[in-house]
């Protein structure tokens, strides 16, 4: 018999796999074919790829839940930052493109460098439905990954005049068909009710403030989405950006935000198979707040500007149906790029840099400046250590999620040095030492005490960020059925020195293999093989004359886009191995819809 592809045995190394509860526990993992299984047998076993991991740690492959890496405004951003692109290239291989750019990669060279680090899934955080296309051919041509895209919805026309009106159930059939022809993941709320009114040169800054023309508030909006969200039985929560981002003292709006959807029905509904995954892998809250570094800030002017997060984490402490990305801030430069256009354009009013800005017709906006994140900025060291309080001060690791909102806070390949600092209080301490007074003084986190372990390590970059997004059934762990992506570092946990933080930096950026679907991507930083992704996207539906009523409303008011009915949505030629999810029957979500 022939060697058999993508069929391997990685044996005795140290295992983290929180979803199936195993913590550092020595054993060996078997991949048939490109999925977990209990065992292999005859002629597998025989021809299977061995890799001896004693000694090791043995993570499942790395899982970004919230990253900017496809679509216009990430392309706008390589276009705007010429001076970017010398920072960082990588050569072509046999088997790779070349690739440049530091904090905005090429398509090409982010799939090289997220896989050379240990990810295998990334999902893009802010999709327009008009950019759609180009979102998803920018994650076709994006190797190794599996993605997927959250759609931007919070301040679109469609959704606000539904809202308004009381008419969740239109609601919910325009969210479906959305989804649908854009071959969409999630549902995005950027700055809710702020943004449209941004077409004005406004903005809104309280959760009960209306917008221009629409009269719908920031509060109306979060709640009306987060139940069209779980009403369509959607794998992963309303994805929250609050209002007010990056402004002193908006952790209690961001705190307000959350408590909007508290009482929900946060039953998950799809149809996707569970029974190889624990019963905690199911989702249990009702939103995700994404960068909560940016929304936990204290003071009332950047004069008095300090850290809130302490009391945002208090918060999170005493519920159970919130979960939080960090997006840290690891220092050195960015490209800040978000779909908050007035944010965008207030950082640019601070800091002069160049800056650039887009209004989606009736559908959204979005802004991208460049920036240097730096250790002797005052505000940029609060900004740093709320980045790490958000992620040790929220007491269970399931409610957190380790990112830098790449490219907003950093880049991504600063993630082993997010994770270093997450394990050391000493590696904590030797940057503050570096940085302005401010970083300790205007923060709880010179007070910190904890350092995470490698099984919370694999709780908040792999397990959780799995887990929140309905990927749990296979993806962030090793158990029966999950995907063949596996971590294996030359970290061994019974030796770990957690004072020497250069070399665990090291390896965490440099694992010793990278394995994809059971074969190896990348060797010590070396890509290997270049398999193309999968794309992942939800099938949501409603009732056919529920929505038939919202087509004919969608047409009427279509005649404002600049492109025709028939043009808008993704076909499928523009998704490479997509995997649709198909979310409640016909006949189930009308009755969920009309409960």
């Amino acid at each position: 018999m022939a060697a058999t592809t993508n069929t391997m045995i990685i044996r005795n190394g140290y295992v983290f796999d929180p979803l199936n509860g195993i913590d550092g526990d020595v054993t060996d993992i078997f991949i048939k074919e490109g999925t977990i299984v209990s065992d292999l047998s005859g002629a597998y076993e025989r021809d299977a790829i061995v890799i001896d991991a004693a000694g090791k740690t043995v993570m499942p492959g790395g899982v970004d839940s919230h990253s900017h890496v496809a679509g216009a405004k990430v392309n706008a951003g390589r276009l705007m930052r010429p001076e970017d692109h010398y920072k960082s290239a990588r050569i072509k291989t046999d088997i790779t493109h070349s690739g440049s750019g530091y904090t905005v990669p090429s398509v090409y060279k982010q799939g090289y460098d997220y896989a050379a680090m240990g990810y295998t899934t990334v999902f893009e955080a802010a999709m327009p439905p008009l950019e759609a296309r180009h979102t998803h051919e920018e994650m076709r041509s994006t190797p190794i990954l599996d993605m997927g895209a959250y759609m931007v919805m919070g301040n679109n026309w469609f959704i606000m005049r539904y809202l308004k009106e009381g008419d969740l159930e239109k609601a919910a059939a325009y969210v479906a068909w959305m989804m649908r022809a854009h071959k969409a993941y999630g549902i995005k709320c950027v700055n809710p009710a702020g943004v449209e009114n941004w077409g004005w040169a406004k903005n809104v800054h309280g959760l009960d403030e209306p917008n221009i023309h629409f009269e719908i508030t920031p509060r109306e909006i979060i709640r009306g989405l987060a139940e069209v969200n779980e009403m369509l039985g959607l794998p992963m929560s309303l994805h929250l950006h609050a209002n007010n981002l990056g402004h002193p003292g908006n952790w209690e709006l961001a705190r307000d935000s959350l408590m909007i959807t508290s009482g929900l029905d946060a039953k998950n509904r799809s149809d996707l198979e569970w029974a190889q995954t624990r019963e905690s892998a199911r989702r249990k809250q009702t939103v995700y707040l994404a960068h909560a570094q940016f929304n936990a800030y204290g003071g009332s002017s950047w004069r008095d500007f300090c850290s809130g997060a302490p009391d945002l984490a208090k918060y999170i402490n005493q519920v159970d149906d919130v979960v939080i990305d960090s997006g840290s801030v690891p220092f050195g430069p960015a490209t800040t790029m978000t779909g908050d256009g007035p944010a965008q354009h207030d950082l640019y009013m601070l800091t002069g840099q160049k800056w650039s800005n887009c209004d989606v017709e009736m559908e959204c906006g979005s802004g991208v400046l460049s920036l240097v994140y730096m250790k002797s900025s005052p505000v940029h060291s609060v900004q740093w250590a709320i980045g790490l309080e958000v992620m040790l001060l929220v007491d269970d690791p399931w409610k957190t999620i380790m990112t830098t909102d790449h490219p907003n806070g950093g880049i991504f390949t600063s993630y082993p040095q997010l994770i270093t600092w997450l394990m050391s209080k000493k590696a904590r301490d030797d940057t503050a030492k570096e940085c302005h007074k401010w970083a300790y003084d205007k923060s709880s986190l010179g007070g910190v005490d904890r350092e995470m372990s490698l099984y919370e390590i694999a709780v908040v970059t792999r397990a959780n960020p799995a887990r929140t997004i309905g990927m749990a059934y296979r993806k962030g762990h090793l158990g029966l059925g999950a995907d063949g992506d596996v971590t294996v570092y030359d970290i061994n946990p019974e030796k770990l020195d957690l004072n020497d933080t250069p070399a665990l930096r090291a390896k965490l950026a440099r694992p010793d293999y990278t394995i994809k679907d059971g074969g190896v991507v990348a060797r010590k930083g070396e890509i290997l093989a270049v398999p193309e992704g999968r794309r992942f996207y939800c099938r949501p539906y409603v009732d056919e004359g529920l929505e038939k009523e919202m087509h004919a409303d969608l047409k009427e008011w279509f005649k404002y886009y600049t492109v025709g009915y028939a043009n808008y949505p993704v076909p499928d030629k523009y998704l490479t191995n997509p995997v649709a999810i198909p979310v409640n029957s016909p006949q189930e979500t009308i009755a969920l819809v009309r409960r």
